[in-house]
């Protein structure tokens, strides 16, 4: 067992007393030797797995020539993978930073600029309840947590909030608003409970910022990089937004973020605008460059989506009519088991059980595994989950 917590850190996770030590596929094992299997896949970081052997000699070879140069000067495979999120999404240009948190304070800037280049002086920007887009005090202000916002107001201004899959409720918010800019939503909320967006809602909110000259910004920072069995969860809607940041399963564990924009907000930011010093570092370029290949090489969006499927159906047809079950939902390898009561019990309790997981929003078990993992480590998963979820029903409160 690890000490719970350390006299040198500062004390901001709610850490189990687990320190994992080495990886293989979706399995991970702590210093003591104990086996896990992978739910979580570091929070939809983890696309390939651990120790994946593309990726690894890929990483080791970038390394041995250069880590970290800067944006001084130009770095190869930051047009090298530019070029291929822009094939992928249907975009046109793509800024590179380090974090989600970073991709959606860039994101913010934009939409504030395109307004500030309208002669709009007060930007605002439509954001959803149990939204969440960072910790910095602009994503913060976005974010619609009371929970993870208190102590640290004031709150940004400039924010619109209004409640998911109700377009009624859009237009109202904002109607004769001529300071409105930007919708900026999650297509699958991740931090809040694994809520996705419906694709008749995404498709008229595209309609309605077309109409109204806004820019749709669909944060894919959780739900994209295949994870759902596109690329982008908002294609499933056969839509595009105008800015799309992303990071977490982008490197396979590397840190890394991009903002991907379309033609109506790629030439907002001009030198000076925005910049970062380690974003587009020759290593996490290195790294989302060979995760791409490899998902493509190895088939992991058809992979995400078939798996995801099966663990669905294999969840629902164990737990989906039980008292204390209120829904599970999701799409591909991001799944929610929204439980009635809280239930962050249940995460100590399957990793003592062998399976890493998390709970969010308080009541939801959600799964985000890596896009390579079978069939029959997805069941394996049912087999841990189940058994710890119908105990946690059946006792008392």
């Amino acid at each position: 067992m690890i000490e719970a917590a350390s006299p040198h850190t500062m004390n901001t996770y709610g850490r189990l007393p687990i320190a994992l030590e080495r990886g293989q596929g979706v399995r991970v094992w702590d210093v003591n030797g104990k086996q896990y299997i992978d739910g979580l896949g570091g929070i939809a970081v983890n696309t390939l797995g651990h120790n994946h052997p593309k990726l690894v000699p890929a990483l080791q070879d970038q390394i041995a020539k250069i880590i970290h140069s800067s944006n001084y000067y130009h770095v190869p495979n930051q047009e090298k993978l530019a070029a291929k999120l822009v094939q992928l999404s249907g975009l046109s240009k793509a800024f590179f930073c380090s974090t989600g948190l970073e991709a959606n304070e860039a994101a913010l800037k934009l939409a504030r600029k395109f307004g500030h280049d309208k002669g709009i002086e007060r930007p605002e920007i439509v954001v959803y309840e149990h939204a969440f887009h960072g910790r910095s005090i602009a994503t913060l202000s976005a974010t619609g947590n009371e929970k993870v916002q208190k102590g640290f107001g004031p709150l940004v201004e400039g924010f619109i909030r209004v409640p998911l899959n109700d377009i009624d409720a859009l237009k109202k918010a904002t109607v004769g608003n001529k300071n409105v800019v930007a919708v900026f939503f999650e297509t699958i909320q991740g931090e809040g409970g694994v809520n996705p967006m419906r694709i008749d809602y995404l498709q008229q909110v595209r309609r309605l910022c077309d109409e109204q000259d806004w820019l749709l910004m669909i944060d894919e920072v959780q739900c994209g990089m295949g994870r759902t069995g596109k690329w982008f969860a908002h294609q499933w809607a056969g839509i595009q937004p105008d800015v799309m940041p992303l990071a977490k399963g982008l490197g396979s564990g590397v840190p890394i973020g991009a903002v991907v924009a379309g033609p109506k907000a790629c030439d907002i930011f001009q030198p000076g605008n925005h910049g970062t010093t380690f974003g587009g570092n020759p290593l996490a370029m290195r790294a989302g460059v060979e995760t791409i290949r490899i998902m493509e090489e190895d088939g992991l969006l058809a992979n995400a989506a078939t798996v995801g499927a099966a663990l669905k159906a294999a969840l629902v047809r164990e737990l989906g009519s039980l008292p204390g079950v209120k829904d599970i939902r999701g799409q591909g390898l991001m799944l929610g088991i929204d439980l009635a009561r809280p239930c962050s019990i249940l995460v100590g309790r399957a990793a003592e059980a062998g399976l890493l997981m998390s709970v969010t929003a308080d009541t939801v078990i959600r799964l985000v595994p890596p896009l390579i993992i079978t069939e029959a480590e997805a069941m394996e998963i049912v087999g841990i989950l189940v058994p710890l979820v119908k105990a946690f029903l059946a006792e008392t409160v």
